[in-house]
């Protein structure tokens, strides 16, 4: 019998440890796709990535979480998302999607500096996470801390040349930064 389990944990493992290659195989694709710099021709792409991170990778029951999560934020019911994604991050640390939803939650209710910390998290685990990145940017503006916000956006524009957001915010801050030099 013991061997028996010894064998299904195995098998068990395998899988997993399957599947999560086959995870980086295909988001690596993606991100090499993604350095085209046509937005019309990366829009698709960005979506592939999006749907890759925001699916848990061994576990449906917390994919679903995570989409109840994202509605309650969308529909403004932040307390209970943040509880939501405070779970989702407790039952899988090594999941960046969960410590990212949980960053822009902490976003929209002006903790800053928490959601400074759960992006820190978020690259840890993802570097190439060009919405943290983006949001990092945000962070920073709020937090008057322009330079780094300008950092931020240059590294998302690295990974994602066409994505949008960076190019606007980054004017936006030089003016900022100009406006109260006068």
């Amino acid at each position: 019998m013991k061997k028996i389990i010894t064998l299904f944990i195995s098998l068990l493992f395998l899988t997993i440890s399957s599947k999560a290659n086959d995870r980086d195989i295909q988001l690596n694709r993606l991100f090499n796709e993604l350095k085209i710099n046509n937005a019309a021709l990366v829009y698709g792409t960005e979506q592939k990535i999006w749907k890759i991170w925001s699916t848990h990778p061994t576990d449906e029951k917390l994919t679903l979480k995570l989409s109840k999560g994202t509605n309650l934020m969308q529909g403004n019911t932040l307390s209970k998302a943040i509880e939501i994604f405070s779970d989702l991050i407790e039952l899988d640390p090594n999941w960046a999607e969960a410590w990212n939803k949980r960053a822009n939650a902490l976003y929209l209710i002006g903790d800053y500096e928490g959601s400074q910390k759960d992006i820190n998290k978020v690259l840890e685990l993802e570097n190439r996470h060009f919405g943290a990145l983006a949001g990092q940017g945000l962070v920073n503006i709020k937090l008057e801390n322009y330079e780094i916000a300008i950092e931020s956006y240059e590294r998302a524009q690295e990974i994602y040349p066409a994505m949008q957001s960076p190019k606007v915010m980054i004017e936006q801050i030089k003016e900022l930064i100009k406006q109260q030099l006068i």
